[in-house]
């Protein structure tokens, strides 16, 4: 027999409490959010559709071919966020590996791929899968230098020409690989989930509002939380879902919750480049070591000449005591005080400046036109929490370390599906849900929020978060190849 009356809890609003309160509120759920900012969605930057973790050779093929699911499932339930424009893999000539190592691989993924097309004709998201990915060789680029840009790219040569134009062809190995791995908005997102749950009765949202206390009696959980810093609230729950990111250690501690884990301080750059600003570029990535002078350098082109950059060295990306492992003593892993300053106050002129400039070197090594570009904005930056003591770990969803409680714990945003389908089982066990009910990834609040609305929303947000409204902007809306 069904529970009547259960409330469920999730504490915090990004990637994956926003979109479990989506999904347990289309389900009927009685569901309070709790996010201690104005808005939803404003932690850890993303923009990378991982369909496949092209960008991450360390990792398993495993791990490869479950980003590539969950990355379809995020897709078809998120279709508004993606920017669909391809990836391309460049491998510098001082790599020590070669191009040709990654084909076994690319060559899994287009299987894997067209088993998922096979099952549902509707996961065929990425075209087809004889597309999946496509090769390069120098001849190929020196041809594509003769053509002119195209305004509207509509086939993956078309997405090379800039390419061709612009990398200097005498620092990469070939072939280059043109990947179907897309982009993702990080602020239409945080627009989207904010006007979908606007929308559902049964879902509140409590945002401005920080969890001090959790008291567990009789198999009720009690929340108390302090809203804008003075209104207090205690609050009575069947179930908790901690979704609060990077801080989940700290809701750990309070439940009582064992734990074990890392969390990073990870940064990427905005800088503009005013002669890109009438190109569409495809997202670049140069494969290097990480942690190492040669790190991998990701180029993230967005409208207006605007790109985001990332650089896998600890003079740009990654910081030197940025990643910490929580301690016997609390589930919460402690980041040192100038990360946590960052996170909640601001960053200094001086390093915004220093961090970006050392990013454009880094990428204009391979593009050096891309030298003129400057500082954009401040970074997009953010702890990204990951279970366990393994760094390299990109996939990873949700686990139930206590009764009547849920922690959720994704790496990747595209994971978001999968941790919602186990918590959605774990509640048709305990007679919350229907055996009945299935998780239908459709958006079905989506229709009552225009695209209007949504960029409007998205733009307001980037200028809110102290961001060019361009980063709000996709620079292709829909699939044109």
């Amino acid at each position: 027999m069904l529970k009547e009356n259960v409330k469920i809890a999730i504490i915090g609003g990004g990637v994956a409490g926003a979109t479990t309160a989506i999904q347990l509120g289309q389900l009927g759920m009685n569901v309070t959010l709790f996010e201690k900012e104005s808005s939803l969605v404003s932690g850890p930057p993303f923009c990378h559709l991982h369909a496949g973790g092209n960008l991450y050779r360390e990792i398993s093929d495993k791990q490869c071919i479950t980003l590539l699911k969950q990355s379809i499932d995020f897709l078809r339930f998120y279709p508004y966020v993606v920017d669909y424009r391809p990836t391309v893999i460049a491998l510098p000539t001082t790599d020590k590996s070669t191009p040709k190592a990654l084909l076994p691989r690319l060559d899994l993924l287009v299987e894997e791929y067209e088993k998922l097309i096979q099952e549902n004709n509707k996961n065929k998201v990425l075209g087809e899968s004889d597309n999946y990915y496509k090769l390069y060789e120098k001849a190929d680029l020196e041809a594509l230098q003769e053509n002119d840009y195209v305004r509207v790219p509509k086939s993956s040569d078309d997405w090379m020409i800039p390419v061709a134009k612009n990398i200097d062809l005498n620092k990469v190995q070939f072939p280059l690989i043109l990947v179907q791995e897309y982009g993702l908005n990080l602020f239409r997102l945080a627009a989207g989930t904010m006007l979908t749950l606007k929308e559902l009765p049964n879902v509140t949202l409590r945002m401005n509002t920080m969890v001090r206390e959790i008291y567990k009696k009789e198999n009720i959980w009690n929340i108390f939380s302090i809203k804008n810093e003075y209104e207090k609230s205690n609050e009575d729950f069947d179930y908790i879902i901690n979704a609060a990111g990077f801080r989940v250690g700290k809701i750990d501690d309070m439940v009582n919750a064992p734990c074990k884990r890392m969390v990073e301080f990870k940064a990427a750059y905005v800088s503009k480049c005013t002669n890109f600003a009438d190109t569409l570029f495809p997202e670049i990535i140069f494969h290097g070591e990480r942690g190492t002078p040669q790190g991998m350098g990701q180029f993230t082109p967005y409208p207006n000449g605007y790109v985001q950059l990332h650089g896998m060295t600890t003079d740009i990306t990654l910081y030197k005591d940025g990643l910490v492992s929580n301690t016997a003593v609390s589930c919460q892993p402690k980041l040192g005080e100038d990360f946590i300053k960052k996170i909640e106050r601001s960053w200094s002129t001086e390093e915004t400046y220093q961090r970006t400039s050392s990013a454009i070197k880094h990428l204009s090594q391979f593009i050096p036109a891309f030298a003129q570009a400057i500082v954009g904005s401040k970074p997009l930056f953010g702890a990204q929490q990951i279970p366990g003591d393994d760094p390299t770990l990109r996939v990873a969803e949700v686990s139930f370390p206590t009764e009547q409680y849920a922690r959720c714990e994704i790496v990747k945003v595209s994971s978001v599906i999968d941790m919602i389908s186990t918590i959605i089982k774990k509640f048709i066990k305990l007679n919350y849900l229907n055996s009945s009910v299935s998780n239908k990834k459709v958006f079905e609040y989506l229709e009552e929020v225009s695209e209007k609305d949504l960029q409007i929303y998205a733009e307001t947000l980037a200028l809110q978060r102290d961001y060019p409204s361009s980063l709000a902007n996709r620079n292709i809306t829909k699939k044109n190849n």
